[in-house]
């Protein structure tokens, strides 16, 4: 079986595996009882391989690429709680008592299946021999004249080299794991004094602001373009009417369709987290995040808005954060929205409300995670007047009458439509909110994490995301001169692309810190 969704055709079920042959053998010269056991074995390794192939499946679905065995367990857990919050708790709890049958059901039919095929092979050894004989000629000349069906080679090895592929990505992630350790203690400005970071920013209210799944596609693809390129376009124009100017390029991102926080860590830490592993090896670690930087300092005050966080969140110490306002804090009494557990404009709003409005004797760095455009895009939130928000209780009858999640997962087109809707909210709604609370020493970098899904972004789609910086100080849009980004909140296709992880020093560098390494 294909471990790819899009490779699923007729003529991938037409081939003739040659650890079936290999297993044919085995079984044709075992003894009846040491056969019957072996074949149950032999029928629980392919039914094992068989349920990797569909987690392949679905983690490149979307994730963009196949399962780790070592690192992808819990993220077992995480699908289930986003099933649970955009479907509901009781159907969520359904669908996995189904998926526990269906595995187990899965192993012991295909146990059973190959004990089966042992105890005609034991009842007819000559005639099983002779057909043998026959399909290892036919798989032989296959292999030698790469015969193919719809372009299937007929000669199969794929679950050898299925099951080869995953010993190597085992030892591969072990390797990987220790070599990390030693990169995440080394940090190019992780012993610069207090005094030699960011000079060029002090007295700046920085906010570091996270967008939802916004990537490339939004602003490229032929459905969604149209929508998110005028937004964009018209949000650029208001900025400037407001007194303020962007920059925008690309970065490409550390993860795709998911797994946010790897997005975020990337660019906050400066090192490439594309696994779980690393994720807790650098934010277990003292490696110098970008919000920390400030912290570091002495000059600001730090905090997160987090709405999208609903359980503990012990990470907040890496990233230097004084006080974090997840789910539970941030007073709101409006209905969900699928999995976003309020609308952008509300969490802005409150953001300016307990933290950003408030008159303090330092300014403020924040980092802000907003979540309106995360799948499935339904349903989406719309503006409402900035002064009637209220505790979200006015958002009620609008996700009442928005579309429904089963609706949306279940259409491609669909959710391209409502994913650039999404996205258009999101980026007006930030826009606004710097309009009305910006000052001239307000300082706002955003971006996406990562691109969405492959049901959105298509199959081979880049890990590219937009990242602007937006001030009124024309000295802070200076500094980034060389980088030969895009003016305005629009990047040109062309415009220079760098992993993410590259930001972090860049940005340090260009505001005046000074290398001192640490850990080398």
């Amino acid at each position: 079986m294909p471990n790819r969704s899009e490779q699923f055709a007729p003529a991938a079920f037409a081939r003739i595996p040659v650890e079936g042959l290999l297993a044919a053998a085995v079984l044709l010269v075992l003894p009846r009882r040491p056969r019957a056991v072996a074949a149950a074995l032999a029928g629980l390794v392919l039914g094992v391989v068989t349920v990797l192939d569909l987690l392949d499946m679905g983690f490149n679905s979307y994730l963009g690429r196949g399962f780790n065995v070592i690192l992808d367990w819990p993220l077992l857990g995480d699908a289930e709680s986003y099933v649970a919050d955009t479907i509901g708790g009781t159907s969520a709890r359904l669908a996995t008592v189904a998926l526990v049958v269906l595995v187990g059901v899965l192993l012991a039919l295909m146990a059973l299946a190959v004990v089966r095929i042992g105890g005609l092979i034991g009842r007819h050894p000559t005639r099983s021999t002779r057909v043998l004989l026959l399909c290892s000629t036919v798989w032989m000349t296959c292999s030698a004249l790469d015969v193919q069906i719809s372009g299937v080679p007929v000669a199969s090895d794929h679950t050898v080299e299925m099951v080869r592929s995953r010993e190597q990505a085992v030892r591969a992630t072990i390797r990987d794991e220790r070599a990390f350790a030693k990169e995440a203690k080394a940090d190019v400005f992780g012993a610069t004094p207090p005094e030699q970071l960011v000079p060029d920013l002090r007295g700046k209210d920085m906010i570091f602001t996270f967008i939802e799944s916004y990537g490339r596609s939004a602003i490229e693809d032929p459905v969604t373009a149209p929508g998110v390129d005028s937004t964009l376009d018209a949000n650029t124009q208001a900025l400037a009417e407001a007194g303020f100017h962007a920059k925008s390029g690309w970065l490409t991102s550390a993860t795709y369709g998911g797994n946010s926080w790897l997005g975020h860590s990337t660019f906050l830490s400066g090192l490439w987290i594309d696994n779980q592993s690393r994720y807790r090896t650098v934010t277990a670690g003292d490696h110098l995040s970008l919000t920390k930087v400030f912290e570091k300092t002495g000059a600001w005050d730090t905090v997160g808005v987090m709405p999208g966080v609903q359980k503990g969140w012990p990470e907040q110490k890496f990233y230097g954060l004084q006080k974090v306002y997840d789910a539970f804090h941030l007073g709101y009494r409006g209905p969900k929205f699928s999995w976003s557990t309020m609308p952008d404009q509300y969490a802005l709003e409150r953001f300016q409300q307990v933290e950003h409005g408030r008159k303090r004797d330092k300014p403020l760095m924040s980092e802000l995670i907003l979540t309106s455009s995360h799948q499935p895009w339904a349903p989406i939130p719309k503006l409402v007047g900035w002064d009637e928000l209220g505790d979200g209780r006015i958002f009620g009858p609008m996700a009442k009458a928005g579309n429904d999640p089963k609706d949306i997962i279940t259409d491609s087109q669909r959710s391209k439509e409502e994913y650039g809707k999404s996205i258009e909210y999101s980026v007006t709604s930030l826009v606004q909110w710097l309009q009305r609370y910006g000052t001239d020493d307000t300082v706002l970098v955003f971006l996406g994490d990562h691109q969405p899904i492959a049901r959105v972004s298509g199959n081979h789609a880049s890990r590219d995301v937009p990242v602007s910086i937006v001030a009124k100080d024309p000295k802070v849009l200076e500094k980034i001169a060389g980088w030969n980004w895009t003016d305005g909140l629009r990047p040109a296709h062309d415009a220079p692309v760098w992993k993410m992880n590259a930001f972090r020093d860049r940005f340090l560098t260009a505001y005046g810190s000074v290398p001192h390494p640490s850990g080398s």
